[in-house]
């Protein structure tokens, strides 16, 4: 039985430009990477958890490729259950704060392997370059060592800046390495995040999906290790949740037939719906930080607060029953979902009883009764039958037995909640779950108990629905890798412009001149690389064989990729008698379009923009490129468009001025 995960070309990475790094710092200075990983040898739980995961990712490998078939996946069973215990482990990733909080869900990061970049790439340098593949050792190896890091970040901003360094630097890695017309033939092996099904694939797009998928996890894990117990710190938490959300949604639109369950679009859908319902949860904490009050109106906003809350939790819990979902969603994660969708029911109708029973509004005059009735007016889906809501307020007798049938369904749902918690044996682990549900079950109890009289005969009425309502409502945040900014860590081997792997030229050519009265006879134009314009017919430079459209690359054995125009018109001013060697190279394209592209961008003197327009000009036009970028393209002749992260078209005609006969 062929492996699933061993398929090629099942994810197409359909990301804009607008995404690509930008605010890049000058290629022309090339220094490593200043952000590290954790030290996969530290013994801290964290590290522990990752030590065991990746443990039994590689015993599952190793069945799965021992076994084949249907037996695969019995023979892998054990581990599995260990290995989702772990991955669906929440305890690990909560704060150490003492203060007794609703525990967060947090994800687990992706396991990866090895990957030797060496053979490959110089072969590649050597092969499509040809220059000589010894001399970007430190870069190959940088490039490693940048990877390595990136498969133990810390969790804290600077390891999520080593994860986007890393995403930003594969863009890179793909223009420069990456062909429609020929693949690298190196292997990516992943781990699905909760079951540890190894996928492998030789698309790159495999491995920046992979890594997106990470600084989203890693989100996850910021947010759910923030006390809570202050205003900043739950925002802290909104904004991570937030983000995360964002990360996960952009890795569903614009990634396509994942090899791995856990970034396919189910999935990643109900990720998005379970990080926006841990926002909510959160702004229903800083609403209750916020308002240390006991007013009537405030316990009425918490109560539709906590409803909203139970509301969000219900839908990622009907996602999670999704025929492709049911069976992939830790067992763990559906029951704390469930778990916190009847605790937040719970604590909607705690807060209407406590409203209802501790305070009396029974005069007009009284300050905020205006303000206090229109929100009672608008809290429930159904007014109470028979009754009057004004009435209500005005009676206390009524507002007591109202408050009572709403302790009686909080305490309903709340043995709920404490009965799901105790069928996991997960749950039943963490103790700070217990106690929030064991708190809050003995308030509602005791509150019920202090409203309860010997002669109240009367059969208690049922509680209305609360009307669900927020303050806030969660926002989705998408990446902005441009925060992180990165140098192109191969920009040896020149301006992306013209060397990238997608580009065809042919073989370096030497060509000695020796100068005449008329000069060498050429015309060059633009930097970085200097262009052969122009060739005078009967020239020194026409007689030794250079060519208009030829690119210099080197003056006497210097390399002249990067130089700008004045620094070539010097090299070859200073030659002497005996000549100057120049060594130049022809582009040759498939599509003149992207080989005109090509030539009009490599005039421009600001490198950034180049790079900018490079990005988005010389990514492959093939249908069967993998990182196959969607953008709308803009042009017009003999004009300068600008579009942010798209390109830059210049005509020829404007750009007269900057040639040079010699």
């Amino acid at each position: 039985m062929e492996d699933p995960g061993t398929r090629e070309s099942s994810l197409s990475d359909g990301a804009s430009d607008d995404d690509m790094p930008q605010s890049l710092p000058d290629e022309s200075s090339n220094s490593g990477s200043i952000r590290k990983g954790c030290d996969p040898f530290a013994q801290t739980q964290r590290s522990k958890l990752q030590h065991r995961r990746a443990r039994i990712n590689q015993q599952i490998n190793k069945e799965m490729r021992m076994r084949a078939g249907a037996e695969n996946l019995f023979r892998a069973t054990t581990n599995k259950e260990e290995l989702e215990e772990l991955n669906s482990n929440m305890e690990v990733y909560q704060t150490d704060s003492e203060a007794v909080k609703v525990p967060m869900i947090p994800l687990g990061l992706k396991e990866t392997k090895d990957v030797d970049f060496t053979i490959p790439i110089q072969d590649f340098i050597c092969e499509h370059y040809g220059e000589e593949s010894a001399q970007y050792d430190r870069e190959i190896r940088e490039l490693m060592e940048l990877r390595q890091a990136m498969r133990t970040p810390s969790r804290n901003q600077a390891g999520l800046e080593l994860l986007m360094e890393y995403y930003n630097q594969l863009y890179y890695v793909d223009q420069r390495f990456f062909s429609a017309h020929r693949n690298l033939g190196v292997h990516f092996h992943w781990y699905d995040s909760l079951t540890g099904v190894p996928s492998s694939q030789r698309a790159l797009a495999f491995e920046k999906g992979s890594v997106l998928f990470n600084i989203g996890a890693l989100y996850t894990q910021i947010g759910a290790r923030q006390d809570r117990c202050a205003t900043a710190d739950i925002d802290a938490a909104i904004d991570a949740f937030q983000r995360a959300a964002g990360a996960f949604n952009y890795l569903k639109e614009n990634f396509s037939n994942a090899p791995s369950l856990d970034m396919s679009a189910p999935s990643l859908s109900m990720l998005v719906r379970l990080m926006l319902a841990q926002v909510q949860e959160c702004v229903f904490e800083r609403i209750a930080v916020a308002s240390r009050s006991a007013r009537f109106s405030s316990q009425l906003r918490l109560a539709q607060e906590a409803a909203r809350v139970s509301d969000v939790y219900l839908l990622v819990q009907q996602t999670m029953t999704q025929p492709l979902m049911k069976d992939y969603v830790p067992f763990s994660w559906a029951s704390m979902v469930q778990v916190k969708s009847e605790h937040f029911r719970a604590l909607s109708h705690y807060y209407a009883a406590a409203a209802l029973c501790e305070h009396t509004l029974s005069s007009k005059e009284e300050e905020g009764d205006e303000e206090a009735e229109e929100v009672f007016l608008g809290f429930y889906v159904n007014a109470p039958a028979g009754q009057s809501l004004r009435q209500i307020l005005q009676d206390t007798e009524k507002r007591r037995k109202l408050g009572k049938a709403h302790l009686r369904r909080a305490l309903i749902r709340h043995e709920e909640a404490m009965r799901v918690h105790g069928l996991c044996k997960i749950l039943r682990k963490m103790d700070i779950l217990q106690d929030v549900l064991s708190l809050a079950h003995k308030r509602s109890l005791d509150k019920y108990s202090a409203l309860d009289r010997e002669d109240d005969f009367d059969e208690t009425a049922e509680a209305p629905e609360i009307q669900a309502q927020t303050q806030q409502k969660p926002d989705v945040t998408p990446p902005n890798f441009s925060t992180v900014q990165v140098t192109d860590i191969f920009q040896r081997l020149g301006p992306l412009s013209v060397f990238c792997a997608r580009a065809r030229w042919g073989p370096v050519r030497v060509i000695c001149l020796q100068r005449r009265e008329g000069g060498l006879g050429l015309t060059l134009r633009g930097d970085s690389p200097v262009l052969v314009a122009g060739v005078v017919p009967g020239g020194c430079a026409e007689e030794a064989g250079l060519r208009e459209g030829d690119y210099i690359v080197a003056v006497d054995g210097q390399d002249c990729k990067w130089a700008k125009h004045a620094e070539v018109v010097h090299l070859l001013k200073s030659c002497s008698d005996r000549g100057v060697d120049i060594s130049v190279v022809t582009l040759h394209s498939h599509d003149t379009q992207v080989e005109r592209k090509a030539i009009m961008l490599s005039h421009c003197s600001n490198k950034e923009h180049s790079r900018q327009r490079l990005m988005a000009g010389t990514k492959g036009q093939s249908s069967a490129s993998l990182l196959n970028w969607s953008r709308k393209k803009k042009r017009e002749s003999c004009t300068v468009t600008k579009k942010l992260g798209s390109t830059f078209s210049l005509s020829f005609g404007s750009i007269r001025d900057t040639e040079s006969m010699y």
